[in-house]
């Protein structure tokens, strides 16, 4: 039976590794990142199917990496269907302990333009048909049911990493944010883009939910680079979203998001995070509930 706990013993491991365990999901138009040194390409298997490519291994700057394309080298696999809870279990079972997920957005703010940055710091569900949870009940599943708590869904100290370093590059961005994740594949019609603005949403993309509920519930420290590459369609008399207008902004600024890991992953590494590891241990074997005998 497969557990997300881990024992006094396997903390002490996890915190001596910390430093050369860091797990980077690429996201569309970054899913094969060459950025690791002495790569190494390895398959696995996880108890919920197998993650969406093979990991690849590797080092930035002497720091051990984990890359993982959310979609697919190829980008085959669509929102929808992205293996997320393997593509975690897969980083958890590496040794990962923390995550830095990269993602293409929308914007839906005028002042968040295409280029930016946003270091986004809450979500809006707006997905129906993903797996939310390891603990489901299936004979895969952990024992019990976890009430997960979310009011803070990314790690704070990884962020404010990621916000040093954007400032340190002088890289056009945005503190914080709210990202809602639609279920996709299709983009949003006029109208939800509109009443996303009116709930105060920043930016919109397919696939922040369910990895960051899941990274937490795996007891990761998780963060997210959000690349704008559009203003989705709420906006007058602009070029309303496309799939080329995506991409052609990906290309043109994927530089940023490489530059931006590799400055942040270091300095990841050059951190103490027993404190941070423990408290989200702590606070995932305390959401769990067992069942009554």
């Amino acid at each position: 039976m497969p557990t997300l706990s881990l024992g006094s013993a396997a903390v002490v491991v996890v915190t001596k590794l910390w430093k050369r365990l860091i797990g980077i999901i690429g996201g569309s138009g970054l899913g094969d990142l060459d950025i690791l040194e002495q790569r190494i390409v390895k398959c696995v298997d996880t108890p919920f199917g197998k993650p969406s490519d093979a990991l690849i291994l590797g080092k930035i700057k002497k720091v051990h990496c984990v890359l993982l394309a959310r979609h697919g080298r190829r980008h085959t696999i669509m929102p929808t269907n992205v293996n997320y809870r393997a593509n975690i279990w897969a980083l958890k079972q590496e040794g990962c302990t923390h995550i830095i997920a990269t993602t293409a957005c929308g914007s839906l703010q005028e002042e968040i333009q295409p280029g930016d940055i946003v270091i986004i710091d809450q979500f809006i569900d707006r997905t129906t048909k993903r797996h939310q949870t390891f603990y489901d009940g299936s004979s895969a599943s952990p024992v019990g049911v976890c009430h997960i708590p979310m009011a803070d869904p990314f790690c704070q100290k990884t962020r404010e990493v990621l916000l040093d370093v954007v400032k340190k590059l002088g890289i056009k961005h945005h503190a914080k944010g709210t990202m809602v994740t639609i279920e996709g594949p299709r983009f949003s019609s006029r109208a939800e883009s509109l009443m996303f603005r009116q709930w105060q949403g920043d930016v919109i993309n397919m696939t922040t939910v369910p990895e960051v509920a899941l990274a937490k519930e795996a007891g990761i420290c998780y963060a997210s680079i959000a690349m704008a590459t559009d203003y989705d369609c709420w906006k007058e008399h602009e070029e309303a979203v496309s799939v080329e207008k995506v991409l052609k902004i990906m290309k043109e600024n994927a530089n940023k998001a490489l530059s931006i890991l590799l400055t942040a992953i270091p300095q990841v590494a050059s951190m103490n995070w027993a404190e941070n590891i423990k408290s989200l241990r702590v606070s995932q074997e305390g959401s769990v509930m067992l069942p009554k005998h």
